[in-house]
């Protein structure tokens, strides 16, 4: 299975640290994505696990995985701008669509956020691994919370060969966009 390889929580430190701007701004969606521009992400602080509320799910093409994360806090925070999506006992990660580094994403205080992951493009393809669960992260540096194969509505086990993951998006439609889905 060709995935992204999963970094140390050091080496994840200094690549966020090199990907920062030395402003300390970072890219951002607009306002309208329930986002606000570079400059505001640099100047918020990251989400709390706790005031985070992350779920995942199926999706109409059985290929695709459906994410959904709300910052249930008073105040805007960050979280990466796209999910790290790791699959059972495998290594590595799911590859960001479009192709990107991590940096911050600020999502405003009640605000829900959506990625979509494509675990396989074909699912006939022999080369298909197969997991009992895959587990999900807003913050590369943090464990994520794991999805059985059940709950995604998978069956048994989650289909998984060269995954690609979106970055957080205001809408499922707008995910699914970046995957050639709508």
């Amino acid at each position: 299975m060709r995935i992204r390889p999963v970094l140390t929580l050091s080496a994840v430190a200094a690549a966020l640290l090199l990907a920062v701007p030395q402003s300390g701004a970072a890219a951002t969606p607009s306002a309208s994505s329930g986002t606000h521009p570079s400059k505001a992400a640099a100047q918020t602080g990251k989400c709390s696990a706790r005031s985070l509320a992350l779920r995942a799910g199926p999706s109409r093409d059985r290929r695709v995985l459906h994410l959904r994360l709300t910052n249930r806090s008073n105040h805007a925070c960050t979280v990466d701008r796209f999910p790290t999506v790791t699959f059972g006992d495998l290594d590595g990660a799911a590859l960001p669509k479009p192709a990107g580094q991590s940096a911050p994403y600020r999502i405003t205080a009640g605000r829900t956020v959506y990625a979509s992951v494509r675990t396989i493009a074909d699912r006939s393809d022999p080369d298909a691994r197969r997991v009992r669960s895959i587990t999900v992260s807003a913050d590369p540096a943090r464990f994520g919370r794991p999805f059985t194969a059940r709950e995604l509505g998978a069956g048994t086990a989650v289909l998984v060969w060269e995954p690609v993951t979106t970055w957080w998006k205001p809408s499922a439609a707008a995910a699914d966009r970046v995957l050639g889905l709508r």
